[in-house]
């Protein structure tokens, strides 16, 4: 038997909660179909100690925020699916637990949705089931010797479920630099692969980065106002780490802890990974931009008149190791693990209409997809720079269900 509904949202994340909230507030009848549980990616696809890169006071979502006594911290995994399931039960969404979704297509009076509990037929559908899905790892991995044990974020729990030895961690995001502290900090020698990346302090004029970010209306920049919107939906995450300290992560931070830092991951030749040169460009790179930014914030603050926080600061430049590594061994036994964060993709391959570009990436402008009645939440810079954040979701899911409401009244 086939339901029929008005609208189907496929995610139960906050992107998804949010889409149901303006639906209700629509009087638009729908359901929200959920692979796992809700908030299913922080229980199954997060490591042990991590933390929520924004600070708790920016845990807020349609009104419901955070109330607790640590308004500076950072959310735990389990805080975040605490968060999000009484979100769900505040805006009593529609969401349907263990509902996954194996094909979307497109018919006369809108879209077939095929799960493995059953049929439905919408009007619309909105795609909020996040661009996290799958790790990304380049093809060079087949060739890793087999006694090299190799792993992505969505595998590693912690420290003590590795293997004794090195570890080669491939990427400086967010995730990286994160694994390769916590890994270091376990005696465990660490190599870290270092491309592209996005450098920030933690702290900046006594304030949280994010802070700035925030007030300086940096995060609110439309997408349409972005000079290079394909660039700035691949960005790696910035270096940042929520810790009790508030402790800033960055390379030279790294370094400290005796993490040696190679270049970019070029290739490999018979065993042997062969690193790009070139550090103290992409250093460089990176610290220029991160001065440029912090330059935003000292101007907005001049500008504006806020007086309430410390004087302009200007960091270190990353430090260049006196001998660069260009190659290591994978067969020697020096690197017993690999862990590859090297970002993250989503997963489409349940949908059977032509909306994802060769990258496999969904075409859209601001959530608004190239089928009539077809939406999506909850990707970069869907509509801001903040869209992907727990407090950015909720401009994006207003415009974007009162689009698909306005699709509907025709």
């Amino acid at each position: 038997m086939i339901e029929h509904v008005t609208t189907v949202v496929i995610g139960a994340g906050h992107a998804g909660l949010a889409a149901s909230h303006f639906l209700s507030e629509a009087s638009l009848d729908h359901v929200v179909l959920e692979r796992g549980e809700v908030a299913n990616s922080w229980r199954r696809e997060r490591w042990d100690s991590l933390r929520l890169l924004t600070p708790n006071w920016q845990c807020r979502l349609l009104g419901f925020g955070y109330d607790g006594p640590d308004p500076d911290g950072y959310l735990t995994s389990g805080d975040v699916v605490d968060f999000v399931e009484r979100f769900a039960s505040a805006v009593r969404a529609p969401v349907r637990t263990g509902t996954n979704v194996t094909s979307l297509a497109r018919v006369d009076d809108g879209y077939r949705v095929v799960t493995d509990r059953g049929e439905l037929r919408a009007r619309t559908v909105v795609i909020a089931s996040g661009a996290c899905n799958r790790p990304s790892v380049p093809a060079l991995h087949e060739a890793v010797p087999s006694s090299v044990e190799q792993l992505t974020p969505f595998d590693y729990r912690s420290p003590s479920k590795l293997a004794e030895g090195g570890v080669l961690v491939v990427g400086a995001s967010a995730t990286g630099v994160q694994l390769a502290a916590e890994i270091a900090r376990s005696g465990r020698p660490v190599t870290l692969s270092v491309g592209e990346h996005v450098r920030l302090p933690r702290l900046y004029r006594g304030r949280d980065v994010l802070w700035w970010m925030d007030a300086s209306g940096v995060w609110d920049q439309r997408y349409d106002e972005v000079d290079d919107l394909v660039r700035a939906r691949r960005l790696p995450s910035p270096q940042l780490v929520g810790t009790p300290e508030r402790s800033t992560l960055d390379l030279n931070a790294l370094a400290d802890l005796g993490v040696r830092l190679v270049g970019r991951w070029a290739m490999l030749r018979d065993g042997t990974a062969l690193f790009s040169g070139g550090l103290r460009n992409v250093f460089s790179l990176a610290d220029l931009k991160m001065a440029r930014l912090l330059g935003t914030f000292d101007e907005w603050a001049l500008t504006a008149g806020v007086t309430d926080v410390g004087d302009p600061e200007r960091f270190a430049p990353t430090r260049v190791p006196d001998k660069t590594q260009l190659q290591l061994d994978l067969r020697g036994g020096e690197i017993r693990t690999i862990v590859w964060a090297t970002g993250f993709r989503p997963d489409y391959s349940w949908l059977d209409v032509p909306v994802v570009d060769s990258k496999g990436h969904l075409r859209h402008a601001g959530g608004v997809l190239e089928l009539p009645g077809l939406y999506a939440l909850g990707l970069p810079v869907l509509r801001r720079r903040k869209s992907t954040f727990i407090h950015g979701i909720e401009d994006d899911a207003r415009h974007v269900i009162g689009h698909l409401a306005l699709h509907l009244a025709g």
